[in-house]
């Protein structure tokens, strides 16, 4: 079916009708897309119905958060190679919903080894954000060590953002700084979101330091022996941890609707050695 798919007064009935009736936003979603309507139409009908839906006096909990800019790299022209600051970075494969892009060659051989020695000495046992106090906790999920660097804290950590910042087209002091994580065979990231859930009473105090996550950027720093991919389960994308290659994906609102659930699978053989950019709304303090 096409992008002029229409929107009829009878489709916005079984909208509410399947939320009513306690099914989620993006299991409503799902079945559309299954039924065969655009992915693009299908969203536009629901986030409407469902806003209007609660502004007529309908349940709250149906109701989305709203959409905010994201960052994007200029794929317009769909070229193949990307120009960031000091590098030519080549575009393997992109996505739209969920928005993914894989990228070749955003860090040279030397800066990654750079990294990993800068921060091998810093690591600890990987935290989680705990949204429910606004602090951090050691979480059975997440079984890497990991370290932050402060923003531009080394010379090749301010190279190294200066170039996420012109290829995303988001401004550096958007960014947090760059964390590194260690995954040792058998350790893995089970499948989360990135963003602060808002629900959680925690949230306030950390979204004061810049507003919601509203994009993250994992870069491999080594290639492992086996193992230690970036999996998308919602749409079934498995990412090779390739040296100096990243994967970008970008989430416009904290929802799963976003179907940004990621994970990283337990290493197999050797080392997976990342550093992580996760991008805020406004200016991270």
């Amino acid at each position: 079916m096409s992008h002029a798919q229409p929107i009829t007064a009878e489709l916005r009935q079984w909208i509410i009708e399947q939320a009513s009736a306690g099914q989620s936003p993006e299991a409503v979603l799902k079945s559309m897309c299954a039924s065969g309507w655009n992915e693009d139409v299908a969203l536009t009908a629901l986030e409407e119905t469902l806003t209007r839906h609660l502004d007529e006096g309908g349940p709250k909990g149906l109701k989305l958060p709203p959409g905010v800019p994201v960052p994007e790299p200029d794929l317009d022209d769909m070229r193949p190679h990307l120009h960031a600051v000091d590098r030519d970075v080549t575009v393997l494969l992109t996505m739209r919903s969920p928005r993914i892009v894989v990228f070749g060659g955003l860090i040279a051989d030397d800066e990654c080894d750079e990294m990993i020695e800068l921060a091998r000495a810093r690591l600890a046992r990987s935290e989680t954000v705990e949204t429910a106090t606004g602090g951090s906790e050691v979480n059975s999920a997440r079984t890497s060590e990991g370290m932050f660097f402060d923003r531009g804290e080394h010379a090749v950590c301010k190279r190294i953002e200066a170039r996420i910042a012109a290829l995303l087209n988001w401004p550096v002091e958007n960014g947090e700084g760059l964390q590194v994580l260690r995954y040792r065979p058998g350790a893995e990231y089970k499948p989360h979101y990135d963003y602060f859930d808002p629900e959680q009473s925690g949230t306030p105090s950390i979204l004061r330091r810049g507003g919601q996550r509203v994009a993250s950027l994992v870069c491999y720093l080594n290639t492992p022996e086996r193992g230690g991919s970036t999996v998308f389960p919602d749409v079934g994308l498995e990412v090779a941890p390739i040296k100096g290659n990243a994967v970008f994906f970008s989430y416009d609102r904290p929802h799963p609707i976003t179907r940004s659930l990621h994970g990283g699978t337990p290493v197999l053989a050797g080392e997976k050695w990342v550093t992580t950019k996760w991008l805020r709304e406004g200016r991270f303090v």
